[in-house]
């Protein structure tokens, strides 16, 4: 027998009246938690998702448990949680490739495993990894005449035991990489209302042309230029070698075209987007180029390549997000402009967590972009 405490005892009558009275969710106590590495941009989510909520009439705030990981002297990692997360509904942020610290991919990959697993075995309700940069979604299948192992899903395989139940990433490489992850739910978040919006200054120009710089980036850009009521050009890509790539052909009108608008999933060395701006302006006489990028991975051979852009072949503005946490040195180049993602993860996070479709989140871009279409 245990001694009386004091302490409530719950009974379903008394739980039915407590959920009756109060706002929680029925996934639990909503925490954003993150490792090291995905502090800053988990950090800015907390406050916008503290002020949407004080925008909309209520003065409580999300809890922040940061930096949740940490490193023995023999270089394992270890993970200790602060309070209790017993119910909660937790969103962990992870950076898995941070250019601003020396921590590699692999080891804030296995941070964020062992962080998982932790919260997961303290017993919170739901865990959503929100991972913007989704570091080995390129490893997708083996290339042609190698042998090599499906890597992402192997990654896919370790997160879900580790005890994900569901993924937010943005942007992925790969875009059904959600069949890797089985059954769990996955929000691959697009970045077609982004990149709608930062040039709808373009819309309807006959003097612009989108240009996709591989097949792959081909259907994205199709459908911007028809939001943006814009012709489209594709460029005919090969790589000789790994980190490698020689552009042959841009296959597109470029009759009375003096602007190019670039877009692409990801810059690492910047080899892809180097050769094809050079091909632009040399071949097709193009006098302006803008650039939109998912995710810059600030690579001191892509940062070069940028600058010798700008200063030689007419990029006037590269516009990326802080998926990957970017070096003072990428944001103190003149022509680069950072996106925040904060604002969208977190209204999906509250969709996520009240159980709400996020369909006409993830539409409202395209669809404000349409409108004004329609109308011209």
């Amino acid at each position: 027998m245990y001694p009386e405490t004091g302490l409530v005892f719950i009974t379903p009558g008394r739980f039915a009246q407590e959920q009756s009275q109060g706002s929680e969710s029925p996934r639990g106590r909503l925490l954003i938690a993150c490792c090291r590495s995905g502090f800053e941009l988990s950090q800015k989510v907390v406050y916008r998702y503290n002020e949407l909520l004080a925008k909309n009439g209520t003065s409580c705030d999300v809890h922040h448990l940061a930096n949740i990981d940490r490193q023995f002297s023999d270089s394992e990692t270890c993970v200790r949680l602060d309070i209790d997360v017993s119910g909660d509904d937790v969103f962990l942020f992870q950076a898995l490739l941070d250019p601003t610290s020396n921590r590699s991919i692999d080891q804030n990959y296995m941070a964020f495993l062992i962080a998982v697993r932790t919260i997961r075995e303290w017993g919170a309700n739901h865990i959503t990894g929100v991972l913007p940069y989704l570091a080995y979604a390129r490893q997708d299948k083996p290339t042609r005449f190698t042998r090599e192992p499906t890597t992402a899903k192997l990654m896919a395989d370790l997160s879900v035991v580790a005890g994900i139940d569901r993924l937010v990433t943005w942007d992925p490489h790969c875009t059904p990489i959600h069949g890797f992850y089985g059954q769990i739910p996955i929000n691959n978040l697009e970045s077609l209302a982004l990149f709608s919006s930062v040039f709808k200054r373009f819309q309807s120009r006959p003097d612009v042309i989108l240009v996709a710089p591989d097949a792959g980036a081909s259907k994205f850009v199709t459908f911007l230029g028809r939001i943006l009521n814009l012709n489209c050009a594709i460029a005919s890509k090969d790589r000789p070698n790994i980190e490698e790539a020689e552009i042959s052909e841009i296959i597109g009108d470029f009759s009375e075209k003096r602007v190019a608008v670039v877009l692409d999933d990801m810059i690492s060395s910047g080899g892809t987007v180097y050769e094809l701006v050079k091909k632009l302006v040399i071949e097709k006489r193009i006098e302006e180029v803008y650039l939109g990028v998912s995710h810059s991975l600030c690579m001191e051979v892509a940062y070069q390549r940028l600058l010798d852009l700008h200063e030689h072949y007419h990029l006037k503005e590269m516009v990326v997000t802080n998926s990957i946490p970017q070096t003072r040195q990428f944001c103190e180049l003149p022509f680069v402009s950072i996106a925040c993602l904060s604002d969208i993860l977190a209204r999906v996070i509250n969709r996520i967590h009240y159980n709400r479709s996020m369909s006409d989140l993830m539409n409202r871009g395209r669809e404000n972009v349409q409108e004004d279409t329609d109308r011209l």
